[in-house]
């Protein structure tokens, strides 16, 4: 009779121990399961959370529903009303908390690099390590040095301390996608390499925010690429100086440095930022129009011109008080 009993309560416990949540009231935690942690630690820090009764019948569930060795490490959203089983199965799907991080326009690998850190997806370090690695950019199918100019503006939706390798295959992925047989055809109709392409548009994607304009300023490239014009871009010059003050010089325009488009005719040798999807279409497609110079109004816009003599003029009317010009000065 007393085995009886010792049985029915164990039953009774078990089956409030598996088929019952810890308790009614939904409190949510967030538990993060690391890399090679045991069954058993898992079903300790489950229960020192309260979202499981017992560790023992835990454990038992998760042997006789062989998935011991199955649960995926990360960060999961719990909740103290969810029955064993479910939390189980959470963790052997690897329902995982995905964290998102915004990649905007314009940004450049080591910009991308310190974003990827601040929301605590991957190292700074090791995001850097990467793209300037010429065999893993091979590996992901890119005739270029480093990833600069590949990893694709986005919002991103990553777990926790996501393998580096796996956020910038990501990357690279979406820029795969954007970059359509379409704008391959294009490309090769004018004799533009890949490379060449997202030079151009990192250019591009860093003298204007305005989409209306960047037909316009990629129009103003090709055509002092053309007239073998240096193609004097502020930005370029900026990305090659190490620690850049934020005040651009006489000086450092004359700075040799292979990123510097006063001093060299051509493109860069790579590109200087990620660009985005418009600045990419733009870098194909310029408008007819015969432009060779641009020059800031100080409103986000930009005045253009066809001849030197224009060109000046729209310097002293929208550049007065020795402001900076954000556009080519005057053709070599």
């Amino acid at each position: 009779m007393g085995a009886l009993v010792l049985f029915g309560t164990v039953a009774a416990y078990g089956y409030r121990a598996l088929g019952m949540p810890s308790q009614a009231t939904e409190v949510h935690h967030v538990v993060e399961i690391s890399e090679g942690a045991s069954f058993k630690e898992v079903a300790n820090l489950l229960a020192q959370k309260g979202l499981i009764v017992s560790p023992f019948w835990f454990r038992l569930l998760g042997k006789v529903q062989d998935a011991e060795r199955k649960i995926q490490p990360g960060e999961y959203d719990l909740h103290t009303a969810m029955r064993p089983a479910e939390i189980l199965n959470a963790l052997v799907k690897g329902k995982v908390i995905q964290h998102s991080v915004l990649i905007p326009e314009g940004l450049t690998a080591q910009q991308i690099g310190m974003l990827l850190e601040e929301a605590g997806i991957a190292k700074e370090e090791d995001i850097a390590r990467l793209v300037s690695d010429p065999a893993f950019t091979k590996s992901l199918g890119l005739e270029a040095q480093t990833l600069e100019g590949y990893l694709f503006p986005e919002t991103y939706h990553f777990r926790r301390r996501t393998k580096p390798e796996d956020v910038m295959r990501a990357m690279v992925h979406r820029f795969k996608e954007a970059y359509t047989p379409e704008l391959q055809a294009r490309a090769t109709a004018l004799g533009m390499a890949e490379r060449h392409v997202v030079t151009l548009a990192s250019i591009i994607e860093k003298e204007t925010g305005r989409d209306d304009e960047r037909p316009l300023i990629s129009a103003v490239f090709h055509n002092r690429l053309k007239k073998r014009l240096p193609l004097q871009s502020d930005p370029t010059v900026i990305y090659g100086i190490r620690n850049f003050s934020g005040n651009l010089t006489r000086k450092d325009l004359g700075r040799r440095t292979p990123f510097n488009t006063y001093t060299s005719r051509g493109l860069p040798p790579g590109p200087i930022a990620n660009p985005g999807l418009p600045s990419l279409q733009a870098a194909v497609n310029p408008a007819p129009v015969k432009y060779l110079y641009f020059v800031s109004k100080n409103d986000g816009s930009h005045q253009f011109s066809v001849t030197l003599e224009e060109h000046n003029r729209a310097v002293k009317r929208y550049q007065k008080r020795g402001a900076r010009r954000t556009a080519p000065r005057k053709a070599a």
